[in-house]
């Protein structure tokens, strides 16, 4: 049998055994004319046990648009957040911790990403995860403990900056204040009152 030629390779990332031929699979596929409902059946039957997470699936379109596709391992930054229970990652990236992680959690996603990832082994895909994490605001006690012994100095330091900056304002505020109540003379009165005084002098 002739091996059949492949057209097009698809890239999506969709939630595990929740493929529907709603956008944005129907928008990506359906003008490859494959059988959308076919793509998701299979697709949601081989993820059903991964329910939660965000898959990566390359799917290979033939001439005679069948087609087959790769489930892949679930991104790194995914997983990071997932582990760290976390919604999003630092705005500030290295430079704000917002979470931890334990090295057996960091060694957890090496192993679900090994597959996927550059590594040679474990170890050498930690090194990776935590790169990734450290780039997200993820700390890893072990491997960040001086970062983040030097972030809550650091974080400390600035709110008692924050609070003497807060005081000053303060103060400056009753200033102002204070002056403001202060009643100003009237320089009319000030000019009668001198002409007053040297006349009782004369």
């Amino acid at each position: 049998m002739a091996k059949k030629e492949v057209v097009k390779v698809v890239k999506l990332q969709i939630a595990a055994g929740k493929a529907t031929p709603a956008p944005p699979v129907g928008t990506v596929l359906g003008p490859a004319g494959i059988n959308l409902g076919e793509f998701c059946t299979k697709y949601n039957e081989a993820t059903r046990d991964k329910m939660g997470d965000i898959l990566p699936v390359e799917i290979s379109i033939y001439e005679d648009r069948s087609f087959d596709f790769v489930i892949k391992t679930p991104p790194s930054p995914f997983l990071i957040k997932k582990y760290a229970k976390i919604d999003k990652a630092s705005g500030k990236g290295a430079n704000q911790i917002v979470a931890t992680l334990t090295k057996e959690q960091v060694k957890e996603i090496a192993e679900i990403k090994l597959p996927d990832l550059n590594a040679y082994d474990v170890e050498h895909a930690m090194s990776i995860i935590e790169g990734t994490a450290r780039n997200m605001g993820v700390a890893v006690k072990g491997v960040n403990d001086k970062e983040l012994e030097e972030q809550g100095k650091a974080a400390m330091l600035e709110e008692k900056e924050m609070a003497e900056r807060a005081q000053e304002l303060e103060a400056m505020e009753a200033e102002v204040k204070e002056h403001a109540t202060v009643e100003v003379p009237d320089s009319t009165d000030e000019v009668k009152k001198e002409d007053n005084e040297e006349k009782e002098e004369e």
